[in-house]
């Protein structure tokens, strides 16, 4: 893959024809939407794709509905998000995807669903219309992100990520396609947004304790490009990973390319995955502000069921951004607690850290040996593997 192209989707179904679902059927999409009690939308240009579904444009035809007072739901535009019945989201009826947004569609960071449905053969959902993702705002400015507006990014992610998180659920496909800007001309349109939500896990168990600890080498879940390497190797998603995956993220808008981008073929995902091993955080970094190496240092090192300290990660970066939020390229209002939060305890963390032991760096860009458990369809059936990665 060229290093200008966005990254692939690790699970996706087979290239759909045109006019086709996601999943490569040849069920057309409907020229109008009604579903509920929404209004009518027609059908309009196609915004993009995600692992199980497709969004497009809806512009409203039909009156608006006087008794919703929600402006948001009765716009001229929104977005459609259709997903086919046979696609692999809808395996067990509705998409997985509609039980996160029930918990998740409004808070800080995540766009509102107004309606959910079925219509044909597909499952609809009618979303606030937002404007450019950050690839698309990359690619627009040749390539290219200041670093006060990539440091912006990071305060405002990482805040959003922190409020996912608190409801329980990992993204686990955090990368520059998936963060939206608000739509443009509007008072929102430096507002950041985290969407499509198909891959998201609950990282809270039963009794609000982590869930238990697994891997299926496998298994992968994300997109090659910015996934964890525990991703790549099939362990259970948790908050950790999401935090990495956005510090690659970080750095691809800062620096234009990623050390493992290039690889095809069908062991493309494993390449990319021992060149992630095998890669320093000052290697990955390069010429770019500490704070960045910092923030890979430290999410890199996280451990499965670990809390992170966000509050600690904005303020690795509240030194680069500007000191007034209403001149900043993105607004981070919604990280403000949060960083109140920092210059309240600054002093606190600081004498923590000088008290802290040294931890045992997990990856500093040296071959590892990883242990990989395999478990065969019988339960008392289980064989472990030592996968030395700087012999292969």
């Amino acid at each position: 893959m060229d290093e200008f192209e966005s990254g692939d989707k690790g699970i996706a179904g087979p290239a759909p024809g045109p006019g086709a679902g996601d999943d490569g059927n040849s069920a057309p999409l409907p020229e109008t939407v009604q579903i509920g009690n929404s209004p009518t939308y027609k059908l309009g240009r196609k915004l993009g794709k995600g692992g199980f579904g497709q969004v497009y444009v809806g512009r409203r035809v039909s009156s608006p509905s006087l008794g919703d007072r929600n402006p948001g739901a009765n716009a001229l535009e929104v977005a459609l998000k259709f997903e086919h019945r046979t696609s692999k989201g809808c395996n067990y009826g509705a998409p997985s995807e509609w039980q996160v947004y029930n918990t998740l569609s409004g808070n800080h960071g995540v766009p509102r669903v107004h309606y959910k449905g079925k219509q044909g053969e597909f499952y609809i959902m009618v979303m606030d219309m937002l404007g450019p993702s950050l690839w698309d705002v990359w690619n627009n400015n040749s390539h290219s992100m200041s670093v006060e507006m990539v440091a912006c990014i990071a305060i405002e992610a990482i805040s959003i990520l922190e409020k996912m998180h608190s409801k329980g659920y990992v993204h686990g496909d955090v990368k520059p396609e998936n963060f939206l800007l608000g739509p443009c001309g509007t008072l929102e349109e430096k507002k950041l947004f985290l969407v499509d939500l198909g891959l998201a896990t609950k990282w809270k168990g039963a009794g609000n304790g982590h869930i238990e600890y697994d891997q299926r080498p496998d298994v992968f879940r994300g997109t090659v490009r910015y996934a964890s390497v525990h991703a790549h190797l099939g362990r259970t998603g948790s908050r950790r990973d999401d935090l990495e995956s956005l510090a690659y993220t970080l750095i691809f808008l800062l620096r234009g390319r990623l050390p493992w981008q290039g690889y095809q073929g069908d062991n493309k995902g494993f390449l990319v995955s021992k060149k992630k091993m095998s890669t320093s955080p000052e290697s990955l970094c390069g010429i770019c502000p500490q704070s960045f190496r910092h923030f890979v240092e430290y999410v890199v090192n996280l451990k499965f069921d670990e809390e992170p300290n966000y509050a600690k990660c904005i303020s690795l970066f509240d030194g680069i951004v500007g000191p007034h939020p209403d001149t900043r390229p993105i607004n981070t209002d919604g990280a403000q607690k949060l960083i109140y939060q920092v210059g309240q305890k600054r002093g606190r963390l600081i004498a923590e850290e000088d008290d802290e032991q040294p931890k045992k760096k997990i990856r500093m860009g040296m071959p590892a040996t990883q242990w990989i458990s395999v478990y065969s369809a019988r339960r008392p059936m289980k064989q472990r593997f030592a996968w030395r990665l700087s012999s292969l």
